[in-house]
């Protein structure tokens, strides 16, 4: 089938990349003439494993291009994916519709004979039926159907989830427009993966819903974790303990330094604002959402106790500066809010992460690296000389097995502030170091 992806962020890309891989003929479409040209020459605008090897191998066997006119590929297009961009509105949080309804115009302008409109990009509830009526509105003559595709990516394993999803769901209520996406994910009737079929809202409803279930998760064991440390139990062992049950699983129940991403801190704040427009209370959402917020300053709180309130003048090593192994993505990252408060604080901060240090130095005032107060360096033992503690804030394979010894002695203080919960608290006792994790007894040295 011929397929027009409008937009070429994370999931754009990603999709569009898969849906070529899958045999099927793409077009991915971008007003950003730089970031095409740059794809034209393999290089991807995200950081994902593996990713520019699909898109070339796509790309050279003639079923992947790249385009920023996108006349012709929607005009022939089966299917027309919008997946730009969603995000937060600053001040009242809602999401910013404003790309997604001027693809959904560009559509109507463009398309010819039966088309099926796809939103892939995460909306509030309804917004399937205002593509509809603005393409309705723009070309009254228009043979087509708007089909809500929710993408249930992870970052750092997009490629996978995409060709072996737990499920993919598909809102529509149009039998021409279930014919088409039956097709185009026809390929995945081999690892017979569900396809479930539902109306257009109960389908925006869902992808909303789960990431809010999925915050809901890591925001609770955080909460135990804190409930641990004030009656000297181990959160570890309670996960694994309630985790064995398989009501529950095992699976985001791991405590650390808070949430963050360009998924769960956005649509969980989008799902309240959804409620709040519909007269009602998410009571629950807006708990999780305060309950995050406070989350991610634990690792400060813990550095500036252990130092009785005085920071001025120290110097902090940070270890991973993405929100999650697997990508360069810092938005909402622990690390930011971490970084912030010790800098805020009179400190000094070395960082290290493996791909995100670009990210970093956009993220962060330029005066901070001018004036010495953060730096980002190349190695993540380049990061411990003569710092005063060590925080490891993303769980990267190379932070797993440290040269503790090798630690000690670039350390100017021997402690470690284990954000993940990634080290063994005797262990660390016995090579000599101080040590803080998440829902666990602290260690002295």
């Amino acid at each position: 089938m011929r397929v027009a992806m409008i937009g070429t962020g994370y999931v754009g890309l990603v999709s569009g990349a898969c849906f070529a891989d899958f045999g099927h003929t793409v077009t991915c479409v971008d007003k950003d003439a730089s970031k095409i040209e740059r794809l034209h020459q393999n290089i991807m605008p995200i950081y994902e494993p593996a990713l520019d090897d699909l898109v070339a191998s796509n790309v050279r066997d003639g079923r992947l291009a790249f385009a920023v006119d996108g006349a012709e590929a929607i005009r022939t297009a089966d299917a027309v994916f919008i997946a730009v961009g969603t995000p937060s509105r600053r001040g009242d949080g809602h999401a910013d519709l404003s790309y997604v309804y001027a693809a959904a115009e560009e559509i109507a302008d463009l398309m010819d004979g039966f088309t099926v409109v796809v939103t892939k990009s995460t909306v509030p509830v309804g917004t399937g039926d205002e593509i509809e009526r603005i393409i309705r509105q723009r070309r009254p003559d228009a043979d087509f159907a708007v089909v809500s595709n929710p993408e249930f990516l992870r970052e750092g394993a997009a490629i996978g989830d995409f060709k072996r999803p737990d499920r993919v769901v598909v809102g529509t209520n149009d039998e021409r427009a279930r014919a088409v996406m039956a097709e185009l994910y026809r390929p995945l009737n081999l690892n017979e993966t569900p396809i479930m079929f539902t109306g257009r809202r109960t389908s925006e409803l869902i992808k909303y819903a789960a990431n809010a279930f999925l915050a809901m998760k890591i925001t609770f064991i955080n909460e135990v974790a804190d409930l641990c440390e004030a009656v000297g139990a181990d959160v570890q062992q309670v996960a694994r303990g309630i985790g064995l049950d398989n009501r529950i699983g095992s699976k985001f129940l791991h405590a650390g330094p808070g949430y963050g991403g360009s998924c769960f801190p956005k649509d969980v704040k989008a799902l309240i604002n959804i409620a709040h427009q519909n007269d009602f209370e998410p009571k629950l959402l807006q708990a999780v959402e305060s309950r995050n917020d406070q989350q991610k300053h634990s690792l400060f709180n813990k550095i500036s106790t252990h130092f009785d309130g005085d920071l001025s003048g120290r110097t902090f090593a940070v270890w991973g500066l993405a929100f999650k192994p697997g990508t360069d993505d810092m938005r909402e990252a622990p690390s930011v809010v971490l970084i912030n408060s010790l800098i805020n604080a009179g400190a000094k901060v070395r960082a290290f992460d493996p791909v995100a240090r670009e990210t970093a130095r956009r993220e962060f005032p330029e005066s901070w690296f001018n004036e010495g107060r953060l730096q980002i360096v190349e190695g993540q033992y380049e990061a411990a000389i003569d710092a005063d503690a060590l925080c490891l804030v993303t769980e990267w394979k190379p932070f797993r097995r440290p040269d503790f010894r090798a630690l000690k002695r670039l350390l100017n203080t021997p402690l470690i502030i284990d954000g993940r919960n990634q080290y063994d608290r005797e262990q660390v006792k016995r090579e000599g170091f101080s040590y803080y994790g998440i829902g666990r007894q602290p260690v002295q040295a």
